[in-house]
């Protein structure tokens, strides 16, 4: 198999560990420690450090902390099921490390903005802007599937999970570059090895399977609706061209009461930030500016 370059990142990522709320989470942060603070928050099954394209694209002008959420990553979790409230918990506690009593600015993408929508909504005094990429929530839930979503998940949890591993970092770098045709094969090699580690010969995904069990119950978007209207912090809403979720866009923005604006990026996916850092980061410094 023929080599690939590697990717160069424009700006030095550097990377720290904290015990939040008994999780070694790893926080990956850029820029000058004086610039504007932007807090990053990632997807399902991704990574802080991902974001080194639209990292590299903002420039030294910011400074960015990216978590990777418990049991992603490089942060360490050995959970028998994740709660989504712990993500909110996990979030409060990193704020008041960097930001103690000063309201943020947080760009989240997909679960990542879903988690920056509800902690807005719940605490509203804290977070000044949002940069919302695809995280719109989810369909409202029918109450009489109840019983199928219990018996569902207790059948799920009689097995182990587990997430497929690879021969090398190269098969899982054109798995990547599939889903996301607008990464060069430099970037789709570096998004590998940020999702991946070597172990024994097998590169596996630094994600806990256990994340892949459903979760006992139903999503409630009434209860989400609510926490969104809360929110007062100025918001731009991002989706892609291409993405199955851009139909979402509208019926979210219009739960909202606080000011908003939408964008979207064409012939791009989901994965905003890695098809398009260039297009994602000029949209985030109009907006902020």
């Amino acid at each position: 198999m023929r080599s690939i370059s590697k990717y160069e990142p424009v700006i030095e990522r550097q990377t720290r560990f904290l015990p939040i709320r008994g999780v070694k989470y790893c926080i990956n942060e850029w820029g000058d420690k004086d610039a504007p603070l932007l807090f990053y928050l990632h997807g399902w099954a991704d990574t802080g450090s991902s974001f080194q394209f639209v990292a590299d694209a903002l420039g030294p002008h910011w400074r960015i902390i990216a978590p990777d959420w418990r049991g992603f990553g490089r942060s360490t979790c050995n959970s028998k099921a994740y709660w989504f409230p712990d993500y909110l918990a996990d979030l409060h506690k990193l704020l008041g490390i960097y930001s103690d009593g000063v309201p943020v600015t947080i760009i989240g993408h997909s679960m990542g903005a879903n988690v920056a929508c509800l902690y807005a909504g719940v605490l509203p005094e804290r977070v000044r802007s949002i940069i919302n990429i695809e995280g719109f929530g989810l369909p409202a839930s029918d109450p009489t599937d109840a019983p199928l979503r219990y018996r569902k998940w207790l059948k799920a949890s009689e097995a182990t999970p587990v997430f497929k591993s690879y021969p090398n970092f190269a098969s899982l770098a054109v798995k990547i570059r599939k889903r996301n045709p607008g990464l060069s094969e430099e970037q789709a090699d570096f998004v590998a090895r940020e999702w991946a580690s070597d172990i024994d010969g097998t590169v596996r995904l630094q994600a806990d399977p256990m994340h892949k069990l459903p979760t006992a119950t139903l999503y409630r978007r009434a209860e989400a609706t609510a926490c969104w209207r809360n929110i007062s912090a100025r918001m731009l809403l991002v989706c892609g061209g291409k993405s199955p979720f851009a139909d979402q866009l509208s019926n979210f923005e219009a739960t909202l009461n606080s000011p908003s604006r939408s964008c979207t990026l064409p012939e791009v996916g989901h994965m905003i930030h890695f098809e398009a850092p260039e297009g994602l980061a000029r949209e985030i410094e109009a907006f902020l500016k």
